[in-house]
């Protein structure tokens, strides 16, 4: 079992403390940083945020909750990915997805919101392919690549892809795609009901997700959960209670985390759905609650 860190799309207002929360998630012994990306919002750009941590870390692995794959050249992508992952010496844990529909998102990466999926389908093969081979050749209907090598190779043999999602199309995809699942706002119930079409689907493709390469994002409140998020859960959720997907206090958030261990989740992202006042007290009062349950 595993636990790391994440800010959210909300990134944290308290930017010139970035340093500092990346020196506590070390020290305390936290597995992992997960950066969002959202262009047209406050959070940091998960690539340069993630670049950055590393040169201040050695331990601390660094994950991306998600980036957004629509739009982007795939070989710059790799190269980019890669090279955090060898300077990090391996750290890099790249997840991946089709980004927010949003107006706002979608003119920043220029691509249409039906387009999306067929963009994401292309690449991440590609993306994978310009890690572990030279001379990539491909001819598809967005790229076109003639004996293209990208250098440095990734530490990592290569980089194992996460995906989110929990509807039917996510849940394929990520048994057709990915080498783990990192969903958000989903109950550990609603997350064992889900897994054996991801396991179907990898099966169906020839394929195999680790049983250790599942988890879940989740969010936490300490004194309420936040209109922001009572609204995202009626949009995603309807009829769904707020605190079954976002736990109010510490020992509810624990207790969240065991029934997703339960059900055979093992890898978690926690994300305070509220700006802390102290993070260093922050994060040592999550340390000393959750912790313990690494292995």
């Amino acid at each position: 079992m595993r636990i790391g860190f994440g800010f959210g799309t909300q990134g944290m207002r308290a930017e010139d403390r970035f340093d500092a929360v990346v020196d506590d998630l070390e020290r305390l012994g936290f597995d992992s940083l997960w950066l969002s990306e959202r262009v047209t919002g406050t959070a940091p750009d998960p690539l340069a945020g993630l670049a950055y941590a590393a040169g201040r870390t050695r331990k601390l692995k660094l994950g991306t909750s998600v980036l957004v794959v629509p739009g982007r050249n795939p070989v710059v992508l790799a190269k980019e990915l890669a090279s955090i992952d060898r300077l990090s010496r391996g750290r890099l844990l790249p997840a991946f997805g089709l980004g927010v529909a949003d107006r706002a998102e979608q003119q920043a990466f220029g691509v249409a919101r039906e387009e999306r999926a067929a963009w994401f389908d292309e690449a991440v093969p590609l993306i994978r392919r310009l890690w572990t081979e030279d001379d990539v050749h491909h001819d598809g209907p967005r790229f076109k690549l003639e004996g293209v090598t990208v250098r440095p190779r990734p530490a990592q043999e290569p980089p194992e892809i996460w995906l989110g999602g929990i509807a039917p199309s996510e849940l394929r995809r990520v048994g057709r795609l990915g080498e783990g699942w990192l969903p958000s706002f989903c109950s550990p119930d609603d997350a064992a009901r889900a897994r054996p079409l991801v396991e179907e689907t990898a099966a169906a493709h020839s394929r195999m997700i680790d049983p250790g390469h599942f988890g879940a994002l989740v969010a936490y409140a300490r004194d309420g959960v936040p209109d922001r998020l009572v609204q995202l859960v009626a949009r995603r959720r309807p009829g769904v209670d707020p605190t079954d997907l976002v736990p109010v206090g510490l020992p509810a958030l624990r207790r969240q985390l065991e029934r997703f261990v339960a059900v055979g989740f093992t890898k978690f992202v926690v994300v305070p759905a509220f700006e802390p006042e102290d993070w260093t007290a922050e994060l040592e009062a999550l340390a000393a609650a959750l912790l313990d349950l690494q292995d």
